[in-house]
């Protein structure tokens, strides 16, 4: 049995910049998006919630084969199809994609809520804890009260700022 390393922000990026040399459409989500948000922990693996698509499918094997996965026929057949759930387990991490994470209806609308941390882009915190709370596993119930913790400390430093009401009909009128 191979020793498998922790999470890194370092294996986050080599799959940022891979997937954006690509065109992946992702998000990173669950706890090791936490992590890149700044929560405090550690976790196994990076975790990525990727558009269902057999093109982006495609898409993410080049990427991961340009990092050192080794992706054979079942596993390609796997993210192309957009499988469910996809541990690969066959490059210098542990990656999961996660086509269809616990507690969040589409890919599409998570996306207009994600947050750009540099040149990572993660599921908005919300979304990380209401997948981690509707997946029911002993091990996310265990953490959710840190999270919704982390969370408030989170959107307190990241609070929009304030606008007037003159501002906000002046965007109106821009948007429109």
């Amino acid at each position: 049995m191979t020793d498998r390393r922790e999470f890194r922000p370092l294996q986050a990026e080599e799959i940022a910049r891979a997937f954006s040399d690509e065109g992946v459409d992702y998000l990173f989500i669950g706890k090791s998006a936490a992590i890149l948000l700044g929560y405090p922990s550690t976790t196994q693996d990076v975790d990525i919630f990727p558009a269902r698509t057999p093109e982006n499918g495609k898409r993410i094997v080049t990427a991961l084969r340009k990092i050192g996965f080794e992706i054979g026929g079942e596993l390609e057949r796997d993210i192309v199809g957009g499988k469910d759930f996809v541990q690969i387990k066959t490059g210098p991490f542990d990656v999961d994609l996660v086509f269809a994470p616990d507690g969040i209806e589409s890919f599409s609308e998570a996306r207009t809520r994600r947050v750009t941390e540099g040149i990572f882009l993660v599921a908005n915190l919300r979304d990380i804890i209401a997948s981690k709370r509707a997946s029911g596993r002993q091990k996310d119930k265990i953490e959710l009260s840190m999270l919704e913790n982390f969370l408030v400390e989170y959107e307190k430093r990241h609070a929009p700022p304030l606008q007037s009401a003159g501002d906000i009909v002046k965007k109106k009128m821009r948007d429109k």
